[in-house]
């Protein structure tokens, strides 16, 4: 529905109670008039949901722990909160300053931002359209000749006319068609500041993971050095046993190959531990040829023996790209709204004000004052087909989003789920791990022993060898691996972006390029 109104200089008190009852009436009408289409309402969330487990089997109280670092027992706290600055339990000064640069400086957080701002704009434009009244003043001039049938003199006459008045337009939403459009536009305005909050998350998870990832890459680079010393230092052994004539040729050839194999597994640590700053640059938004990107280990970070674990029934209301996926599902659910009001008649309204005199001076003066009142009613009859088809599209389009709603929302369930019990298995990896790793290394020591005493063969020293390695390397990923999954976990429950606590910002950090 469309009322358009165009109120003159001249003649107000003609008009304007005209104007009032029309305005008064139009007023009354709304106030009865309900929006077509559905009322949006949140889904509800599966029955499995309002249970108090993520799995199909409870977890234990505390995950197993090992006597080696990383090795502490983690238990879960059911309902605890969980901080805005989530990382901080990781207890790294030098991973907090890194977040507080990347959250400053990253492009794809400034784009998602920009993305809210234009959406928030977009809203505010609608609003100013749709809702509110346009005014418009126009004054016009014109140079024309009259002819002498108009002005009764032979020749005719040269005048110029001027022209002012003001337009007033006002869309009346009578059967709620502009105020679903509005509905429309602000939940797309919520699913862009959810969005905004689902980068953030994801931006804070890269980093911690990739700082994760840089830590477990320096201890098995530690370790496999560790491995090569020892092997080296066998050598040394073996190769003056050789000179001596107390040790055969086979078994220098034989140790030199281990090292050798030992020292090709360093260059493809080394690879990936390049590969994994340069992400880390990227994520805080620096070149990867920039200086001052701090290092991490895995003896700078604290593993936490607390882990909060929301309610199922809370995930939904607490995952931001849950929420920014409810927010598209209102979104379509307006649109329904909106092709549901365009079956129905449009009313438009008009009225015009103005004055036109032969001069400026006279133009606010004199009888030349005019107005108009019109109304008219438009009712769709036929317009093959094409109304109810879009009708029938935006019900689709509802039900397109009902189904990404719930496919988000069973991957959130999986996302807790696999992260509950990769924490679960890994510490009871890590347990088994240390317990291999020291068997190892006490086999080794034994084997080592004996064999210079002559009590076991070379090949059972070369074997004992290749377990150390094997078990002190893997050690090693199994405790940056503690570390992921408690990542995992605090971002797959969400972050506690509700809860914020917005970290300063960097020096010399850019947010916005433009006003």
């Amino acid at each position: 529905m469309k009322i358009s109104c165009i109120i003159p200089l001249q003649a107000r008190r003609t008009v304007a109670p005209v104007l009032t009852t029309l305005g008064l009436s139009l007023a009354l009408a709304l106030a009865g008039c309900a929006a077509v289409g559905p009322d949006f309402k949140p889904p509800d969330l599966p029955a499995a949901a309002q249970g108090a487990d993520y799995t199909a089997t409870p977890l234990p109280a505390r995950t197993a722990q090992a006597p080696v670092e990383g090795g502490a027992a983690q238990q879960w706290v059911a309902g605890a909160d969980i901080p805005a600055q989530w990382w901080s339990v990781f207890q790294s000064t030098a991973l907090d300053a890194l977040i507080r640069e990347a959250l400053a400086r990253s492009p794809t957080l400034a784009a998602a931002q920009a993305t809210l701002r234009q959406a928030q704009e977009g809203l505010a434009a609608q609003q100013g359209k749709l809702a509110l009244p346009s005014v418009d003043a126009q004054l016009g001039a014109q140079r024309e000749r009259a002819s002498a049938v108009q002005t009764q003199k032979a020749g005719g006459q040269l005048l110029t006319l001027f022209n002012a008045q003001v337009n007033v337009s006002y869309n009346v939403d009578l059967f709620g068609g502009v105020r679903r459009q509005l509905e429309g536009a602000q939940a797309q305005v919520d699913a862009q500041r959810l969005q905004l909050e689902a980068t953030q998350l994801m931006l804070t998870g890269n980093l911690v993971t990739t700082a994760i990832r840089e830590a477990g890459l320096r201890a098995q680079i530690k370790a496999a050095r560790e491995v090569l010393q020892a092997q080296q230092d066998q050598l040394d052994i073996l190769q003056k046993q050789f000179d001596t004539g107390a040790t055969a040729q086979s078994a220098v050839l034989a140790q030199q190959a281990q090292v050798a194999q030992t020292q090709a597994t360093l260059p493809a640590l080394d690879k990936a531990l390049a590969q994994t700053r340069h992400q880390l640059a990227v994520y805080a938004g620096r070149l990867p040829s920039e200086p001052g990107l701090p290092e991490f280990a895995l003896a700078d970070l604290t593993l936490p023996p607390s882990l909060p674990l929301s309610l199922p029934s809370e995930l939904a209301r607490q995952r931001p790209d849950v929420r920014a996926a409810e927010a598209l599902l209102h979104q379509a659910s307006a649109q329904v709204g909106v092709a549901t009001a365009n079956l129905y008649p449009q009313i438009q309204l008009s009225a015009s004000l103005g004055s036109t005199a032969l001069t400026v001076g006279d133009l606010f003066k004199g009888p030349w004052a005019f107005w108009s009142l019109a109304g008219g009613l438009v009712q769709p009859l036929f317009h093959g087909d094409a109304l109810q088809a879009q009708r029938r599209a935006a019900v689709a389009g509802f039900d397109a989003a009902a189904a990404q709603y719930q496919g988000t929302l069973l991957v959130a369930f999986q996302n807790v789920a696999d992260a509950l019990r990769a924490l679960q298995f890994d510490a009871d990896t890590l347990a088994a791990q240390a317990q291999a790793e020291t068997a190892a290394r006490q086999s080794l020591q034994i084997s080592t022993a004996q064999y210079q005493n002559g009590a076991v063969s070379y090949v059972q020293l070369l074997s004992a060898q290749q377990a150390w390695l094997q078990t002190h390397t893997a050690l090693a990923q199994a405790q940056a691996a503690r570390y992921a999954d408690t990542a995992a976990l605090f971002q797959a429950l969400g972050g506690g972006w509700w809860n914020p606590a917005a970290p300063p910002e960097a020096p010399g950090a850019v947010v916005s390029q433009q006003k």
